[in-house]
């Protein structure tokens, strides 16, 4: 990317900051035909099972997973904050990216300060990373290579983006939510943008078993992620009975709908740098649901 360009980014930062105290509406409280989250991306919608719950249990099964999403973003906001605090010590202060990345790691504290207002506004309880989770999480920001750790949180930027869309959009979407998601969509475009950019140094340069490589990187990373949302925990709050086999209903139906709804700008954005091959294609394809 052209300095002047990232010069621009910063000086878009600086002019117009989006504080979450004043851009969001925390006063306005929630109404009954409220929902949470878009019925298209709660777990259970599309099958039989669903229309068995009560209005409650529907509006409740919104609330416990748009938790679960908004935690694990500000958790893995939290790791990558780590990483570029560790990146900028290679940088000097008058280096263009190193002052864009300034502007990035108060963006996403400030993030995660909103998704943690955001969950406590809705009184949820999110559930934890698993072990594996947080051994993989620290790992990768920890002792993975530059290129890497970018793609890896490149994945988990454009997810987020994905979801924030979708809750902008959704007509009957609670209001508070609607501008958190507005909030993090519009500092998350230029974190996109921004990383986009700095990665094409590393994919135009790259053969076909590097492409591979970051291929793949994008896969787990985006299916490392999945994996937090749906949780067997949230069924048993529900009050419903025999919540292993229903988590199982869930999870399955939830795979179908990920690969359907919140792969699109993903799958674009591996494809601009030759990331489907022989090798790659069918992975996307039984893992993710991906239409490639």
């Amino acid at each position: 990317m052209e300095v002047q360009e990232v010069e621009r980014l910063i000086k878009i930062s600086k002019d117009k900051p989006l504080l979450p105290e004043t851009f969001v509406p925390w006063n306005i409280p929630a109404l009954p035909e409220d929902e949470f989250l878009p019925e298209k991306l709660n777990s259970l919608s599309g099958l039989p099972f669903y229309d068995s719950l009560t209005p409650t249990q529907k509006t409740e099964l919104g609330r416990h997973e748009v938790v679960q999403v908004m935690y694990s973003y500000g958790w893995s906001e939290a790791l990558f904050c780590l990483f570029m605090n560790r990146y900028i010590l290679t940088l000097q202060p008058d280096n263009v990216e190193y002052k864009f990345l300034l502007r990035e790691l108060i963006e996403e504290f400030r993030h995660q300060e909103m998704f943690a207002q955001a969950i406590a506004h809705l009184n949820g309880k999110p559930i934890k990373p698993t072990r594996l989770h947080n051994f993989l999480g620290q790992f990768t920001v920890k002792f993975m290579p530059v290129d890497a750790v970018f793609m890896s949180c490149l994945a988990v930027e454009m997810m987020a983006d994905l979801y924030g869309n979708h809750l902008r959009k959704g007509p009957r979407v609670y209001p508070v939510l609607k501008k958190v998601a507005e909030l993090h969509n519009i500092e998350e475009g230029r974190h996109i943008h921004f990383t986009k950019a700095f990665l094409r140094r590393y994919t135009d340069k790259a053969g076909y078993v590097k492409r591979s490589f970051y291929s793949y990187l994008v896969l787990f990373n985006v299916l490392f992620m999945r994996t937090m949302y749906v949780k067997k925990e949230i069924f048993g709050r529900l009050g419903l009975q025999n919540p292993d086999q229903v988590y199982k209903m869930a999870n399955q139906n939830y795979k179908r709908k990920f690969g359907q709804e919140c792969l699109k700008t993903i799958v674009q954005f591996v494809d601009e740098w030759g990331g489907f091959n022989r090798s790659t294609r069918w992975a996307w394809r039984l893992i993710l649901k991906a239409n490639v």
